[in-house]
């Protein structure tokens, strides 16, 4: 889906921030976090930022001597565009989710949230693992993050954490597996089918 629109519009600098800041209509940002948050380099993003800026998909201000840019509500085409970008961001064919078996030993990833564009979701990942490489996982939040615009809401346990929170029913785990959301890694025998008997 990015690369129809990176196409469609030119470039991936420029997918990215009109994501970013769709996904995050109501914040202001200046141009290092910009750069930082959508990993991307500074040289471009200037001239990206004055071209969104002179169409009025953005407004910029000054704040305590800063540059801040945020997203202008009232532009032209806004409500196309954030429907455009939220049935982008479903199903995403992104590399990074796919790296997320590579933290440790993964028992379980689930994706809902601003993955699959189901806003009602408390999250939008449960991973279940053990031996993990914080610096790897970090790693692939950070891309991930800037690949669909923004903070993704997660929560990692350990096997044993995930069975005793599963065996007491936990609301949040329940909530997430009997709502929408899709199974990138499931190694946790029966957890289907002791979903499916609740429903």
């Amino acid at each position: 889906m990015s690369e129809i629109l990176e196409n469609l519009f030119g470039s991936k600098e420029k997918v990215r921030l009109l994501r970013f800041f769709l996904q995050n209509p109501e914040r202001e940002y200046e141009l290092d976090e910009i750069v930082r948050r959508n990993m991307l380099r500074g040289s471009g993003i200037r001239k990206e930022l004055e071209n969104l800026k002179k169409i009025k998909f953005l407004k910029m201000k000054t704040r305590e001597g800063k540059k801040v840019y945020l997203l202008n509500q009232n532009f032209v085409f806004y409500p196309e565009l954030k429907n455009l970008i939220s049935k982008a961001n479903l199903n995403p064919q992104s590399k990074s989710l796919n790296k997320i078996k590579n933290i440790g030993n993964v028992k379980l990833a689930v994706i809902s949230g601003a993955f699959i564009n189901y806003n009602k979701s408390k999250a939008d990942m449960i991973l279940v693992a053990d031996n993990v490489s914080r610096a790897r996982l970090k790693n692939i939040m950070s891309n991930l993050e800037a690949e669909i615009g923004k903070e993704i809401d997660f929560a990692l346990m350990t096997g044993e954490e995930f069975k005793y929170r599963l065996n007491m029913l936990d609301k949040f785990i329940l909530e997430f597996l009997e709502g929408p959301h899709e199974e990138l890694v499931n190694k946790i025998t029966g957890l289907k089918q002791f979903i499916a008997k609740r429903k």
